[in-house]
């Protein structure tokens, strides 16, 4: 039967991919799909949220979340052993996926809320949400909704990116995808003196939004220093920051515009000179294995701006794939 749009918005929070054309119709490798209500006896659960209305360049992250679920050339089975650990983290782990989350197409606020509240209920719930982008608005409610389960305050987040996103406003608006840090340190969810952040560049914060992030306490790693001091001490410092002061665990966030646009050009903001690929993927698996994972996203995937290769979209799988690896390293002891 079909039910009227203006019905939909407030009844049907969770069916996207029922009445949204550009919602995911795969689960993410072929793991079991799972609703909300029901989300099984595993550790992590797979969500998306595809919503791109914070972009202030270029669009198209809305259909991230597809293209991150489909990126494989294998078997839609949900079967994916290491080759170099031989672990299959979608067995150890008891991977479920639960669709995307139903965004409201252009309302910013109704579709933050309802962001923060799916993840908010799967973390309540005892699960690991990953959550995938989607521009990098979503972090703000990704995080949030951890915040309610696990405490504020009570979390780092580990946070790759060319850009700071911590604007105070972006076209006069609080919502965008320069402005989500600045929301977490502003609501309490994330304070500042936990957040680090890993590949900084370009021409964006000015100075002004830089010294405010130093007055929050933010240990930011501009690419400069990952130069100049190797990736390996820059990770090494970032776990010890992330596990001062009694943290219970970590949030991962990775903006694909990290990596270096040669590489990865399907993003909203690229900027030359990022991390290549394999440091990004031995990264977040080296920090999903020793520290504890309460949540993590990937965003800021824009498919139409990808390569005819869809490399960007392949690497963000991967991402995905390497955070699910170091977890169940940690889980089973290796």
């Amino acid at each position: 039967m079909y039910t009227p749009y203006e019905q939909r918005r407030t009844e049907v929070p969770f069916a996207s991919s029922e009445y949204l054309a550009f919602a995911s119709r795969n689960s993410f490798l072929g793991v079991p799909a799972v609703t909300p209500d029901r989300l099984g006896d595993g550790d992590v659960v797979i969500l998306g949220a595809p919503f791109d209305w914070g972009t202030s360049h270029r669009p198209g992250a809305r259909f991230g979340p597809a293209a991150i679920r489909g990126a494989d050339y294998g078997a839609m089975d949900g079967f994916r052993p290491h080759l170099s650990t031989g672990i299959d983290p979608f067995e150890t782990l008891g991977v479920v996926d639960a669709g995307d989350v139903y965004v409201v197409p252009g309302d910013q606020e109704t579709s933050i809320k309802r962001i923060a509240d799916v993840v908010g209920d799967v973390a309540a719930a005892g699960k690991v949400p990953i959550i995938l982008g989607g521009d990098h608005t979503i972090t703000w409610p990704d995080a949030l909704g951890v915040a309610r389960a696990h405490g504020f305050g009570e979390f780092a987040l580990i946070h790759f990116d060319a850009h700071a996103d911590t604007g105070y406003s972006q076209n006069a608006n609080l919502i965008g995808h320069g402005t989500p840090m600045r929301r977490l340190i502003e609501s309490g969810a994330v304070p500042g003196h936990r957040f680090v952040q890993i590949g900084l560049r370009g021409y964006w914060p000015e100075p002004e939004i830089m010294q405010w992030m130093r007055e929050q306490k933010m240990r930011s790693y501009l690419m400069d220093d990952i130069t100049a001091k190797g990736l390996d001490a820059v990770v090494d410092e970032a776990v010890a920051y992330s596990l001062a002061g009694g943290a219970k665990g970590v949030f991962i966030s990775v903006d694909m515009d990290v990596v270096d646009p040669g590489l990865a050009p399907g993003t909203g903001t690229p900027e030359p000179g990022g991390l290549n690929s394999r440091e990004l993927l031995d990264t977040v698996r080296r920090i999903s294995r020793e520290l504890v994972v309460l949540g993590a996203d990937v965003v800021e995937l824009s498919p139409p701006y990808d390569g005819p290769g869809e490399q960007t979209a392949y690497l963000a799988n991967r991402v995905v794939l390497e955070v699910l690896n170091g977890m169940a390293e940690r889980k089973l002891g290796v």
